[in-house]
């Protein structure tokens, strides 16, 4: 079952409310039980991406519902439609810092204001309205590009909420220096949960890219994140091959099997 709603949103764009799309498995009410009470929770970007073709901004969207429902993942997803404002509304939003790019121009960040809506106005209205399990350690949350650094600030900066993460094709080329200082910073990557990936054939797209996953993969891991990192053999930047994907971040995602905590 797909739940579709709109809640108000602190940034401006074409619309005044911002989608959401929430998953709840089909059969919610034979997979819990005493022993679990409620669903961990996925909290993805791009929703328009996630679920349905007919959204999708190029036509293909990841296909997760039919992924959860072949495999009775007792999961639930939350997938948050992005800025669409033709301004760079998407990377702004996206951003946790700001940046300067040749092609782009200057950036505004207002990632910080993104996250600070999730934790705070789209988190305790899923967990007032589903059958969710609340606390850190079924929360998890997942992106691509742009929403895979946004995922990766959200483990650094709000690692007090989400415990666990996917990052595909992470956007590091905003700022490498910048990232993985704030990766030195963070008080929560101890044992947070990352999977990472990034396509063979994106490393094109920046020069620079090799060596600032490499730099990134290590600051990861000197933080004390127990990191999944891999190159995806042909891995392209779109959601066809993000689709692929899917096994091998929901394998990290629920490794040591989902926590029941309440």
């Amino acid at each position: 079952m797909i739940d579709i709603f709109s809640l108000p949103h602190p940034l401006p764009d074409s619309r005044r409310k911002r989608r959401v799309y929430v998953y709840v498995p089909d059969h919610a009410d034979e997979m819990l039980s005493d022993e679990m009470p409620g669903f961990p929770v996925l909290y993805m970007f791009d929703g328009h991406n996630v679920f349905f073709d007919s959204d999708a901004t190029y036509g293909k969207s990841w296909g997760m519902k039919e992924y959860l429902e072949s495999s009775r993942t007792p999961l639930m997803v939350v997938a948050v439609d992005c800025n669409h404002s033709k301004n760079h509304g998407r990377l702004r939003e996206y951003a946790p810092f700001s940046f300067d790019d040749p092609g782009l121009g200057h950036i505004e960040g207002k990632g910080r204001k993104t996250m600070e809506w999730f934790v705070h106005t789209l988190k305790p209205h899923i967990d007032a309205s589903y059958p969710t399990l609340p606390g850190r350690e079924t929360t998890f949350i997942a992106g691509s590009s742009m929403g895979g650094l946004m995922t990766l600030y959200a483990l650094c900066a709000y690692g007090d909420t989400f415990s666990r993460g996917a990052a595909l094709s992470p956007s590091l080329w905003t700022s490498f220096d910048r990232i993985q200082k704030m990766i030195r910073e963070s008080p929560y990557l101890n044992g947070t949960v990352l999977y990472m990936d990034y396509g063979e054939k994106e490393m094109g797209r920046n020069p620079d890219m090799l060596e600032g996953l490499g730099r990134t993969a290590a600051e990861l891991l000197r933080a004390g994140a127990c990191l999944n990192f891999r190159i995806v053999p042909g891995g392209e930047h779109c959601e066809a091959c993000w689709e692929q994907q899917i096994p091998f971040f929901m394998e990290t995602l629920s490794y040591d099997g989902f926590s029941h905590d309440a």
